[in-house]
């Protein structure tokens, strides 16, 4: 392959002590020279060929630290309801989606909010056996932490009124102790283990085309084996065009020790990641563990799905095998919990630890995580989709709540990403929500609690650096300078130098990864 020299851009290297190079020489998988145009092609040589982004801002290529890819290719072909505004709406698209499928076949999709419908009631099996009778349907929750199923999906799976609540899950039951159809946590773990598809390699061929046209260029990827399997499929046949740092479900923990797994094993295209282990719920579904009830809810306090005990056994044995542990706290007593846990266990070399959405927390848990190493991996659309849902359950706490600002003055470490397909996985969304905590519209103005918004400059070192260093791939990636891997984008808006609305309107020109134009607007 001969050098290439990326030419005539205004190029941030994510380097904050260097001004913006105007050319990059690339040379393989890895960049060779980073500078003015001249310098550049003095050490390409005469023979570098030249390609010219035709004055585009150049970036790292953007890293989602939390994105479930196997669930957001299924959901290109599933049935949406994050934008419906009222149970009569999302049945009459279930039932427009059922229409399509053959008989037999399972309808999947969901990604509902009953907190924004008019009225906001939960809703039931009764209403999809209305819409849909016979087909069994499972639809998780916006946040994924309840499904709704009809009863055909129940009798599938063998859940009806005799059936135990399982640790860390509830089975909703009316009056008459009958299943209502919403399943909370690990009650809705035998539907997930349905929503699996014979053809996941064709869908991530799909999605990773989208994500691509979004200017990631790596991904942690935080869904199961089969996913798994599909990438490493893909990787072999030379398809895989972006970088995936594979989670190990918690389930698999045990055989993927047998494996001999190890976080951070395999190559730069693909490599083992931490194990994912829930210790709470969600604030939509009511389920995240707080350590006062909920507004409204006296004696609802969430779910812990992991028991304290398990979680300092679960951590023990994952870190004493070499693999780093990724577990979920939402709410503040998870996060404590999840944090005195990583401490009984303590740092463990050549390992990152992270909590995933560290999204409310005491305050004086934050120096804590800093002190721990902890990485608090979050996403930021979560934050101003969810502010009216915090002002309403967790009025008058002393929390900090998405508080990326508190966090770094701490010195705890961020790693941004999106949790799709809970959130568009649209990366230039999370940066302006980071730095405004307003939604798209500018509301709230000033933004939700302004004092934690972030700086432009921070908000793309941790969806570039700080994603790289929770996988421990600091050395690799996030920067743009010699030795480093040729991951970048070149994009229509200079987000150190436009407006936070302008960048929410970036859009994305070309995505290099490892040298090679893999996408391009046409």
């Amino acid at each position: 392959m001969s050098i290439r020299v990326y030419r005539n851009a205004a190029i941030h290297t994510g380097d904050s002590g260097k001004p913006p190079a105007r050319a990059m020489a690339v040379d393989g998988e890895r960049l060779l020279a980073v500078g003015a145009e001249a310098e550049v092609r003095a050490v390409a040589g005469p023979k570098a060929e030249l390609i010219d982004l035709e004055g585009a801002a150049v970036l790292p290529g953007l890293y989602d630290a939390h994105v479930h890819t196997a669930q957001y290719a299924q959901s290109l072909g599933a049935v949406d309801l994050r934008d419906v505004r009222s149970l009569e709406e999302a049945l009459a698209r279930v039932a427009a989606h059922a229409a399509r499928l053959r008989p037999g076949a399972w309808l999947f999709g969901g990604r509902w909010n009953s907190n924004t419908w008019d009225p906001p009631a939960q809703p039931d099996r009764y209403a999809l056996d209305s819409v849909c009778p016979e087909l069994p349907v499972a639809l998780p929750s916006v946040d994924g932490h309840t499904v709704w199923a009809n009863s055909a999906a129940l009798r599938l799976v063998g859940i009806d009124a005799d059936t135990p609540d399982p640790v860390g899950g509830e089975i909703v039951r009316d009056a008459n102790g009958e299943p209502t159809g919403i399943l909370r946590e690990a009650a809705s773990y035998p539907l997930r283990d349905r929503m699996v598809s014979a053809d996941l390699r064709d869908q991530l061929r799909v999605a990773q085309e989208e994500l691509l046209a979004l200017g990631l260029t790596s991904v942690h990827d935080i869904d199961g084996e089969d996913c798994r399997a599909a990438y490493l499929d893909l990787h072999a046949a030379g398809e895989l065009k972006l970088r995936v740092h594979k989670a190990i479900p918690m389930d698999h923990l045990e055989a993927a020790i047998a494996e001999g797994r190890r976080t951070g094993q395999g190559d730069d295209w693909f490599r083992t990641g931490p194990v994912k282990i829930f210790s709470d719920g969600a604030l939509g579904s009511h389920t995240c563990h707080m350590s006062e009830s909920f507004a409204g809810e006296q004696g609802n306090v969430g779910i812990a799905v992991t028991p304290y005990d398990d979680l300092v056994r679960l951590f023990a044995r994952a870190a004493g095998a070499g693999i780093a542990v990724a577990t979920h706290a939402i709410g503040d007593q998870a996060n404590h919990l999840v944090i005195d846990a990583y401490e009984a266990v303590g740092r463990t070399a050549g390992l990152r630890h992270r909590i995933e959405h560290a999204q409310h927390l005491r305050p004086g848990d934050l120096p804590r995580m800093a002190g721990l190493g902890i990485v608090a991996s979050m996403q930021p659309v979560h934050c101003t989709s969810d502010i009216d849902l915090v002002d309403s359950l967790l009025a008058g706490r002393e929390l900090a709540s998405y508080a990326w600002r508190g966090m770094l003055n701490a010195g705890v470490a961020l790693a941004f990403g999106s949790d799709a397909p809970v959130e568009h996985p649209n990366p230039f969304a999370a940066l302006y929500a980071a730095v405004t905590r307003t939604r798209p519209d500018g509301d709230p103005a000033g933004g939700w609690q302004p004092e934690q918004r972030l700086s432009m400059a921070e908000a793309i070192a941790a969806h570039t650096l700080g994603a790289a260093h929770a996988a421990g791939e600091e050395d690799r990636k996030g920067v743009l300078a010699p030795g480093r891997l040729a991951d970048f984008i070149a994009v229509d808006t200079d987000p150190y130098r436009e407006p936070a609305d302008a960048v929410l309107r970036t859009k994305v020109l070309t995505t290099v990864v490892g040298g090679d134009v893999r996408w391009r607007r046409i």
